[in-house]
């Protein structure tokens, strides 16, 4: 039986965009390519994410290997995209409300480096969420089959009872692998709620 739900952040909770981020600082053509290519899709921000290298080491690295006029637009893509609107998944807000109000208890797990403590408020009905557990405070990443356990260790949790939803199929596949079950979440929130009630959580259909 399901007792607890579990959501990833990024493209679940709130948009995770890389290029509306490097788009928001002016940059646009080849120089964003770039942007995108050295800064969201390189090691550095992984390695952030793991948490085992820090904010200013990773974007001292990223900037060797760009040129200069492009330095302080990296900062911001690395220090400062939180800063900005945290676009909310639509219709996801409502559905955690929901949940909630049937008596589950809600918790996150994300990939993300720990300022997202800083910004957890401004999340979807963060008021929801009974805990929160964050790859870089752990030193570990999704789909590590080790996160997993730590977060059932760290909430006390019995892994059959709790249901996640992930946008990536790597994460939802390692979550199974740790006795997890969840679903892949493609910004349907119609699919979402069927799959939620054929787990047996009686959230309303679309």
């Amino acid at each position: 039986m399901i007792r607890q739900v579990v959501f990833d952040m990024g493209n679940v909770l709130i948009e995770w965009d890389p290029d509306k981020i490097i788009a928001s600082n002016g940059i646009a053509g080849e120089d964003a390519k770039l942007l995108r290519r050295e800064v969201f899709d390189g090691m550095e921000w992984v390695t952030m994410d793991r948490g085992t290298m820090s904010q200013d080491e990773g974007l001292e690295r990223i900037c060797r290997r760009l040129p200069e006029r492009l330095h302080g637009a990296a900062e911001r893509c690395v220090r400062d995209w939180w800063k900005g609107e945290l676009v909310h998944i639509e219709g996801v807000e409502a559905l955690i409300r929901e949940i909630h109000a049937l008596g589950y208890d809600l918790y996150i797990l994300s990939n993300a480096t720990s300022f997202l403590h800083d910004y957890f408020d401004r999340l979807p009905a963060h008021e929801c969420f009974r805990g929160l557990l964050v790859s870089a405070d752990e030193k570990l990443l999704k789909p590590q089959h080790e996160i997993y356990e730590r977060f059932f260790e760290k909430f006390r949790l019995d892994p059959a009872e709790c249901f996640f939803i992930d946008d990536s199929p790597l994460n939802i596949d390692g979550a199974r692998c740790a006795g997890l079950r969840g679903t892949v979440f493609f910004r349907d929130m119609a699919r979402l709620r069927r799959e939620l009630n054929e787990a047996g959580i009686p959230v309303r259909s679309e």
